[in-house]
């Protein structure tokens, strides 16, 4: 675990972004954790998580010429890597997101920011189904660009409908990285870490036993 990756999730059980319990998902699937990127609500978490992306991109080697945020969450994440990138290692990145509704006045276009050229990296907070990335590309290639990959604050690392989880359906979807700041088995390290909390561990082993990818 890398000391970036180690202080955000310090910072997220500071901020309620991580909790762990006992939390009912979408899917019906009891959890011992729960993630909330909507709660870095304020200017300084924003800034921790968005060169906490940056690092991440840097460390991963990823190669791209700009960023895309899909809306809605995507937007302010968007503004805040490609910030970080430029403040943090010197990378003048340009950015863009997409509108839900296409303009039909003054610039008009389904797009906000830079136009999409070139390889175009993906900024979200968590894949599910799948459906988020897959509009983005649609609009990535209509303009000519491509995907370069996609990168995630939390990468769950649980099977979703199939023996696969959603980041690796995406990666083999469109043939591109997709990549996280943490993992469950990064959140599992941390505890195992901190050496007081053997019983959210021990949840979480068996949450990973019972679901993992």
């Amino acid at each position: 675990m890398q000391a970036y990756q180690h202080a955000l999730i310090d910072f997220a059980l500071a901020r309620d972004v991580l909790r762990f319990g006992s939390f009912t998902l979408k899917s019906g699937r009891q959890s011992p954790y729960f993630f909330n990127t909507g709660l870095f609500s304020t200017g300084e978490a924003l800034r921790r998580l968005g060169s906490a992306y940056a690092q991440r991109a840097v460390d991963t080697g990823l190669e791209f010429d700009m960023l895309f945020g899909p809306a809605y969450k995507g937007i302010p994440l968007v503004s805040a890597v490609s910030i970080a990138l430029a403040a943090d290692h010197g990378i003048d990145c340009p950015w863009a997101f997409n509108r839900k509704e296409e303009k039909d006045h003054g610039e008009g276009g389904v797009t906000v920011g830079a136009p999409l050229t070139g390889r175009v990296l993906v900024v979200d907070d968590v894949i599910s189904a799948g459906t988020s990335v897959a509009e983005s590309v649609d609009l990535i290639q209509a303009a000519g660009a491509r995907l370069a990959g996609v990168m995630v604050a939390l990468d769950r690392q649980e099977r979703g409908q199939h023996e696969h989880s959603a980041t690796q359906e995406v990666a083999a979807r469109h043939g591109v990285p997709v990549t996280a700041i943490l993992t469950l088995d990064t959140l599992m390290e941390y505890l195992q870490r901190k050496g007081d909390r053997a019983q959210d561990l021990a949840a979480m082993q068996d949450y990973r036993a019972r679901y993992g990818a």
